[in-house]
């Protein structure tokens, strides 16, 4: 069987900047919503069994605490926040199992589903449903792959080195270093792409990279520049790779059988009904 786990948050914010709006008769902006479901009703019909939805509840996260300026839903548009929780809703009336996050975000729960799911010897392939990079230190072999779903595009470990230099295992300390704009930490200073994935290939993990930049032997410039901030922002980069890690011991299931996919639930009819009547607009966003 293949797994497909879909990054619920990425596929509201898609949809909600891709399709035109519709208001249901209560008022509510439901066209992200709409779009989505219509979205994973499709990828049922193409095939898929099993499947589950990872969502961000809530924005903000354990990782908050960590970092003052990891990211948080302000100024996300409040038109798109108050889908979350209708997303889910309507997601579990047509019978697709979903993970709202609070304590951990959306990332957490596709890696720790992964995790899960890889170890199941009936499981032939995990796809994770998803663009981002955070997620490519899950990627293992061609058992568990990447997928981008828009752009049709599927990721294997051969194609994570490709793309980032590196390993998926590095790709923690690879964010680390170069920083993550979208989650809102900056890495180290001077640590671009091209050096840290230099650096990485030969070392894989920040604590195996020499403090002296003599025992480097890569073709990188700057070395001694590079070195000495990392010495010297070295717990900087610890508290970057800790954001950059996914967790992947939240107990989401036991048996990848309670992914699979048994058709709608009896509330999905009433709900289904109320997102057809919705008006789209015809006007852009």
């Amino acid at each position: 069987m293949q797994i497909h786990l879909i990054d619920g948050t990425y596929e509201l914010f898609r949809h909600y900047y891709a399709v035109p709006s519709s208001v249901d008769r209560d008022g509510r902006e439901v066209g992200a919503v709409r779009g989505v479901l219509r979205s994973l009703l499709a990828m049922i019909s193409a095939g898929a069994t099993h499947l589950a939805v990872a969502t961000d509840h809530v924005i903000e996260s354990f990782r908050n605490d960590l970092w003052a300026g990891y990211k948080t839903g302000e100024g996300v548009d409040p038109n798109l926040l108050a889908q979350f929780p209708l997303l889910e809703e309507v997601l579990s009336a047509a019978g697709i199992v979903v993970w709202p996050m609070v304590e951990f975000e959306a990332d957490d729960a596709l890696a720790s589903a992964a995790t899960i799911a890889r170890q199941d010897q009936r499981v032939e392939q995990v796809f994770i449903c998803t663009p981002d990079k955070d997620l490519a230190q899950c990627v293992d072999g061609d058992r568990v792959v990447q997928l981008n779903r828009r752009k049709r595009v599927t990721i294997n470990e051969a194609g994570v080195i490709a793309k980032y230099g590196v390993k998926p295992a590095s790709i923690p300390d690879y964010l680390a270093l170069v920083g993550d704009n979208a989650d809102g930490y900056p890495g180290l200073p001077g640590w671009g792409m091209k050096s840290t994935a230099a650096v990485l290939a030969k070392f894989e993990h920040l604590e195996a990279i020499p403090r002296d930049a003599g025992d480097w032997r890569v073709d990188v410039p700057n070395t001694g520049a590079l070195a000495y901030t990392l010495r010297k922002e070295f717990e900087y980069a610890l508290l970057f790779r800790t954001l950059a890690t996914l967790r992947t011991d939240i107990p989401l299931f036991e048996d990848v059988e309670r992914l699979r996919w048994n058709g709608p639930k009896p509330e999905f009819a009433p709900i289904g009904a109320r997102l057809d009547s919705a008006v789209t607009s015809r006007t852009a966003r």
